[in-house]
């Protein structure tokens, strides 16, 4: 569900199966800008302002304010993956770093929060590339209801239209498109209208759609396009003249018409020739189908019909020159295969019947081999090769894989299914199994993945588990030598808070003094024994030693008492240090067990949900698979089918035209006994009302 359609040129326009407004991938791969589908281009639109604002800032974000300067590396690396069209990583890149962004307790200090906006917007838009369009409506309905830019909301309510109109639902399309009001980027107006008329027309409504294509003609990027649409809306809305008229403007050839409306201008000329046709105006369908260029994808169509205008004229001889041509190219193309028969049928029209013998042998021996390959194809098919064919990397890497595949000599089926390749069902069915096949090579990938860490986690046990018993002696080390300074530090804030009410200057005394004022104690404890005759001189010569002291103290209380509080802070700081210090161990420690303990479970669990899913995406990888190989061999059998028809008509033409040469040389008049070798070609059945063609 995942890679874009790239159909070559050469292949998506080989059948005319209808007229049909276009609205698929259904011309040259690289003219995305012509198609309706084009995902890359729209992406490309929408995440280059954001990745500018990522890098350089500078852009408005979607609900976030201002994102100058805002980079968040793990958006940008979504980003960098949906720009290589890897959608299925840009999502699992970026919904994991959606899911971690909720989480985060504080999500503005989040890198991803300035551009939170374009990031729930971009899930929307990656979803949608990677085709998961319930998803993908949901977030870009979100968008439609935020608080956003009218630019913006006109952008989301025209891919949410692109995604109804794709799923066959135009009444929902063209709701989304009524949403659409306000300011419009200028690189999708264009687009916008398209389809617009696009839905108009689905909805069965040309009139209006003929409204909307007139104004779109000489459009740039719809060139080609518009014409042709506009040319069918007329067909579809009665104003068959209006319609035949505008289609041939559309048919007209250019001068620098790119791949892509050289396709659309062929295309309009077989819908004129066949309308031609139907009509019997003979001579204007052979113009028509004279304006098809040779090297197209509707040249064998176009030859084929060329030679049967002129048959139905009546001019055999004419139509030999398409037919001549035509039945010279290569053999498994059944408007080739049907000219083999044609040409033959000319010439005995032209009575020239053993030429026309030699032809039909010709034709004879062709089918039988073609029948052969057929056959040995059908088998292929069964036995496998074919899907193995479509899911190998180095085909898938070149835009023209689906005709590279023609050279592939183990899948000779492929040579066939070119023209159901490069159908829209088919390519659809394709890409769900390319995927359900990219899917389970990275669920196989993850499964093995699982060793590794498992891998992982034995080596950190057996490296962390000898080394913590002494890591745990030092952290209870350090531990015990944190709380006491943690301690002492309080006791010496308590004292001091208690000095500001309190004050007691002894408290703060330096070691000489305590040392001064213990020997003062001490010495009046012992003068207090002395005698009472010299007990008073003594004493009064100790106060005076006090008074001194007591006056030192008390006076350099207040700077004594700053000086503590300062060596406090200062003590602060470095318990601060160890604090953190204590807290960078306790974190290592945990981190160290965290690191191979507790993932078990979570292994475990994913280990199941990866087989789970594995068993899943198999079985459904099966029924996809073989869906692909029932249409495949479906078609392959038509082929036979067709080609045995063929091969049963020639086999009748060739008698008769053996018998009728005999009788042309006897002199007799032959009559035929066998019926005409040659039916009604497909390529001149008559169309039914045209329903439109385009982008």
């Amino acid at each position: 569900m995942r890679r874009a359609s790239t159909i070559a040129l050469a292949v998506a326009l080989t059948a005319l199966s209808g007229i049909q407004p276009c609205a698929a991938a259904d011309t040259d791969p690289s003219a995305d800008t012509h198609c309706s589908s084009s995902w890359v281009s729209a992406v490309a639109r929408a995440v280059l302002p954001w990745l500018h604002s990522c890098e350089a800032g500078g852009k408005d974000s979607i609900g976030a304010g201002s994102t100058d300067g805002a980079r968040d590396p793990y958006f940008g690396e979504s980003l960098y993956n949906a720009y290589q069209g890897h959608w299925f990583e840009a999502l699992q890149r970026l919904d994991a770093e959606l899911g971690q962004h909720y989480r985060v307790d504080d999500q503005t200090q989040d890198s991803l929060y300035p551009l939170i906006g374009q990031a729930e917007f971009s899930v929307g838009d990656f979803e949608l590339n990677y085709r998961m369009h319930h998803r993908a409506g949901r977030a870009i309905t979100a968008v439609l209801e935020a608080d956003v830019p009218d630019a913006v909301r006109n952008e989301a309510a025209f891919r949410l239209a692109r995604i109804h109109f794709q799923k066959g639902q135009p009444q929902d399309a063209m709701h989304a498109l009524e949403r659409i009001h306000g300011e419009v980027p200028e690189n999708i107006a264009d687009e916008i209208e398209f389809l617009r008329a696009n839905t108009f027309l689905a909805m069965g409504q040309p009139a209006e759609a003929a409204v909307v294509l007139k104004q779109l003609l000489g459009a740039e990027g719809l060139e080609g396009f518009a014409g042709y649409n506009y040319g069918i809306a007329l067909l579809q809305d009665g104003k068959t003249e209006a319609g035949q008229q505008q289609l041939a403007k559309a048919g007209a050839a250019g001068r620098k018409d790119s791949k892509a409306v050289v396709a659309i201008r062929d295309k309009a000329n077989m819908v004129l020739g066949r309308l031609m046709l139907e009509a019997k105006d003979y001579a204007n369908a052979q113009r028509y189908f004279d304006r098809v260029s040779l090297e197209g994808p509707y040249s064998n169509q176009a030859l084929l019909s060329a030679g049967w205008a002129d048959a139905m004229a009546g001019n055999y001889q004419r139509a030999l020159v398409p037919w001549k041509l035509l039945a010279s190219r290569e053999s498994t193309d059944s408007a080739v295969q049907e000219a083999k028969l044609a040409l033959p049928h000319a010439y005995g029209k032209l009575n020239l019947h053993g030429r026309a013998a030699v032809l039909y042998d010709e034709a004879l021996k062709s089918f039988g081999e073609e029948l052969e390959m057929l056959e040995f194809s059908t088998q292929s098919v069964r036995d496998g090769y074919f899907l193995k064919a479509l899911a190998r990397e180095e085909i898938q890497q070149d835009k023209l894989w689906v005709v590279k595949l023609r050279d592939l000599e183990e899948a000779p089926e492929t040579f066939y299914l070119t023209k159901l390749m490069a159908s829209h069902d088919f390519q659809t069915a394709l890409q769900n199994y390319l995927d359900l096949e990219d899917l389970r090579r990275k669920l196989e990938s993850w499964q093995t993945g699982f060793d590794a860490y498992d891998d992982v986690i034995r080596q950190r046990h057996d490296y962390y588990e000898p080394l913590l018993p002494g890591v745990d002696a030092q952290f209870r080390e350090l531990d015990a030598q944190y709380k006491l300074r943690s301690e002492q530090r309080d006791i010496l804030a308590r004292r001091l808070d208690d000095q500001l009410t309190k004050p007691r200057p002894e408290l703060l005394a330096k070691a000489d003094e305590r040392i001064a004022l213990d020997r003062i104690n001490a010495t009046a404890a012992a003068i207090k024994r002395l005698p009472e005759a010299e007990r008073d001189a003594h004493m009064a010569r100790i106060e005076r030693l006090r008074g001194a002291l007591t006056w030192t103290l008390r006076t350099q209380y207040p700077d004594r008492l700053g000086e503590a509080h300062a060596h406090l802070e200062e003590l602060d700081v470095e318990l601060g240090t160890l604090q953190q210090r204590y807290r960078s161990f306790v974190r290592a420690r945990q981190a160290s067990v965290h690191s191979y303990m507790g993932y078990d479970d979570g292994i475990r669990d994913l280990r199941n949900r990866v087989r789970d899913s594995l068993e899943r995406v198999g079985q459904l990888q099966k029924q996809q698979g073989a869906l692909i190989e029932a249409v495949a061999i479906e078609e392959l059998t038509a082929r036979a089918e067709r080609l045995k028809g063929y091969q049963t008509q020639a086999r009748y033409a060739v008698a008769d035209s053996y018998d009728r040469a005999s009788q042309a040389q006897g002199g007799a008049p032959a009559a035929s006994t066998t019926p005409d070798a040659t039916a009604t070609p497909d390529a001149t059945a008559t169309p039914g009302a045209p329903a439109g063609e385009g982008k």
